[in-house]
């Protein structure tokens, strides 16, 4: 029983007090929603300040908007306004100076007006004069007709031929006159021109060696240019065919060699090679290829500075090679270039003594030797003059230029003015004391003989003449000329130069075949 009850009493309690809470719950929600709504309408009464406040600015700010935008509309109308009444001012002056134009024009055409009328009675005097003269004569002739006898074209058909016999008479006497002083003066006014030609042209004798002088920084260098056994010269004398002289001259080595291409080839390349000095036959022939692509851009340098230092202008690209190649050549021991120089030189003055076209002139002078550099061993069959009118025909070049290079040593027919002067030229040139060496000239044919007879041969990859023409080094093709073969090759070359040519003492034949195998590794 007494648990019971205090069960009961207990759930009776908390019902009590969940009711009483309740209450007390209910209570404080009303009081919060109170607070709550009392808020809201605070709140509500501020928004509707605030937003009178922001009309009444909005308001304000539109007003100050449309007063700035009225003030600038009422700038850009006052602007119009003023650019309006100049415009009109303008026009206005505009008016007033095209009616003075106009007046002023009125007025000039009266004072024309009145001009053609006066030329017109001026006309119409001149005119009646002119009957009046014309009757006159009319009447002159008349009376003189009747006084002599004859008419009037008889009369002058008569004076005619009195002056015609006069005439013919004084100009027989004048050209006879005139002939006998041009024979007289002839000759001496041709020597005249010619002298004061030469006089006015001091060019220096270039006469060509065979030897070129390589100068060293002491002998050390020597005994690494020489190389193992020798065989760095031997790889230089290969690659240039340029006999290399290594005696006891201090301080220097000599390269020997008729063509003069070579020897600038050798002379360059070892300068580069003691330079580097890295010097071995792999080197060597390294250097070798590059010199010689070198020189060849120097060929075309030096024709082109030849062109523009004597004012010669649009000259083909390959004629200007040509002009080049002549710095390594000679003509009977003297340089081509400097030869072909002087006779353009030389053409030109006495072209311009006698009134022709010195430029076309100087321009047949430069080139007419350019037949003496042929390209191909082919081409030095052909006289050099008629190669190198096939050149310059070939190239573009004018007829008259053209005839002048292929008449200068009279193989074809001259036919225009410049042609005889090439051909004097060219022999004033040639004629200088000391400008030409016969010897050295046969001396060089020799050895370009000695060479062409090798290549005549099969198999033949190089061939050169060293040692003064004393022996014929032959570099032959490993994979066409065999050991055995290379040495019949050298016996044929010998029995050929024996029966072909004439020289002094005896001439060695090498034949030289060299097997390489080439791999990369990568």
């Amino acid at each position: 029983m007494d648990t019971t009850t205090i069960l009961i009493a207990g759930a009776i309690g908390l019902l009590i007090g969940f009711v009483i809470a309740k209450f007390l719950e209910k209570g404080k929600a009303s009081k919060t929603l109170a607070n709550a709504k009392k808020e809201a309408a605070m709140l509500l009464k501020n928004a509707e300040n605030e937003g009178e406040n922001i009309k009444k600015d909005k308001i304000f700010q539109a007003k100050e908007k449309f007063l700035e935008l009225k003030a600038e509309h009422e700038k850009v109308i006052i602007n119009k306004d003023k650019k309006i009444s100049e415009s009109e001012k303008r026009a206005r002056d505009k008016e007033s100076q095209v009616s003075s134009e106009l007046a002023k024009n009125k007025k000039l055409n009266d004072q024309v007006e009145g001009k053609i009328k006066d030329l017109d009675h001026k006309v119409e005097l001149y005119e009646k004069k002119h009957s009046e003269l014309e009757k006159l004569h009319k009447s002159q002739v008349q009376q003189l007709e009747v006084i002599s006898g004859l008419s009037a074209e008889e009369a002058t058909n008569q004076l005619l031929e009195s002056l015609k016999e006069t005439a013919k008479t004084e100009a027989m006497a004048f050209m006879q006159t005139t002939l006998e002083e041009a024979k007289l003066t002839a000759q001496q006014e041709a020597k005249k021109i010619v002298i004061n030609t030469i006089q006015r042209i001091g060019t220096e004798e270039a006469v060509e060696n065979c030897v070129s002088v390589f100068n060293l920084e002491s002998d050390d260098v020597k005994g690494r240019i020489i190389g193992r056994e020798g065989r760095n010269i031997r790889a230089i004398e290969a690659a240039t065919g340029v006999e290399i002289i290594v005696d006891d001259t201090p301080e220097a080595i000599i390269l020997s060699c008729f063509d003069s291409v070579r020897r600038e080839v050798a002379r360059l390349s070892l300068h580069k090679l003691v330079t580097d000095g890295r010097i071995h036959p792999a080197r060597i022939e390294e250097v070798v290829r590059k010199t010689e692509k070198q020189i060849e851009q120097e060929i075309v340098e030096i024709g082109k500075r030849t062109v523009i230092d004597l004012g010669i202008h649009g000259l083909h690209p390959e004629l200007i090679k040509a002009v080049g190649r002549m710095k390594y050549r000679s003509s009977y021991g003297q340089n081509l270039l400097q030869h072909s120089r002087e006779v353009a030189k030389l053409c030109g003055v006495m072209a311009a003594e006698l009134g022709l076209n010195p430029k076309l002139a100087k321009r047949a002078g430069l080139l007419h030797d350019i037949g003496k550099v042929p390209n191909t061993e082919t081409e030095v069959e052909t006289p050099h003059a008629i190669l190198g009118m096939q050149w310059a025909e070939k190239f573009g070049e004018k007829p008259d230029v053209c005839n002048a290079i292929g008449a200068h040593h009279d193989e074809i027919e001259m036919k225009t003015l410049i042609a005889p002067i090439i051909q004097v030229c060219d022999a004033i040139s040639g004629a200088r004391p000391g400008a030409r060496r016969q010897v050295l000239d046969s001396y060089i044919q020799r050895l370009k003989d000695l060479e062409d007879i090798a290549f005549g041969f099969g198999g033949v990859q190089k061939a050169y003449a060293i040692q003064a023409g004393r022996e014929l080094r032959v570099i032959v093709e490993s994979e066409k000329v065999s050991d055995e073969k290379a040495a019949q090759l050298s016996f044929e070359i010998s029995q050929k130069i024996q029966t072909d040519m004439t020289y002094p003492g005896q001439v060695k034949v090498t034949v030289i075949r060299e097997t390489r195998s080439v791999n990369v590794a990568k």
